[in-house]
């Protein structure tokens, strides 16, 4: 897949309740959808995803979120349409921790609205980006999660790939080998 696809790519899945979603790529335009997106997180949520209570994004960080070059870094919403027009509802996104020759190692993020979750849309996002960032070069996801954060450590351990976690006292570090071939670093 090439940049261009990447940055284009759109694809309509059906949520567990059988609701439709939108899951493409972030676009530099998207920044006041993902504001309001942002806005209407719970505490809880936001608390999940940036370890700490936040009450609003800077600008530098709304362009960090819709400005991605798809190279390095590669993000997905997931939105549904309503009578104001599409809303986005949830994202995944990695970033390349290493060097482009080819990259193998991205960190992973999620964040879902709280009305999505238990739905299997994280499922679905991580779906879509082990496939990309396969096509991309990666060989590990990681990812720092919570221990409070059970469902998205569920999410993780259901991908079918070898996983590593590692506890520290406040997180998990998780390791996802792309390849289910590839064997877990002790």
């Amino acid at each position: 897949m090439n940049i261009d696809d990447i940055a284009n790519y759109t694809v309509v899945e059906k949520l567990r309740d059988q609701r439709p979603v939108t899951i493409r790529a972030i676009r530099p335009g998207d920044k006041d959808l993902f504001r309001e997106a942002f806005k209407g997180l719970e505490a809880g949520s936001i608390y999940m995803r940036f370890f700490g209570p936040r009450k609003e994004l800077t600008d530098r960080e709304l362009v960090q979120a819709t400005e991605v070059d798809f190279i390095r870094t590669v993000a997905l919403v997931a939105c549904v349409q309503e009578s104001a027009g599409e809303r986005i509802i949830g994202g995944g996104r990695y970033f390349v921790l290493d060097g482009p020759d080819p990259p193998s190692t991205a960190e992973i993020a999620f964040v879902i609205e709280e009305d999505y979750q238990g739905q299997g849309l994280a499922s679905i996002l991580l779906k879509r980006l082990l496939r990309i960032g396969r096509e991309q070069g990666i060989a590990r996801f990681e990812a720092d999660v919570l221990h409070a954060n059970k469902k998205m450590l569920r999410v993780f351990e259901r991908t079918g790939l070898p996983v590593v976690t590692k506890a520290s006292s406040d997180s998990i570090h998780v390791t996802i080998f792309l390849n289910k071939g590839e064997a877990p670093s002790s």
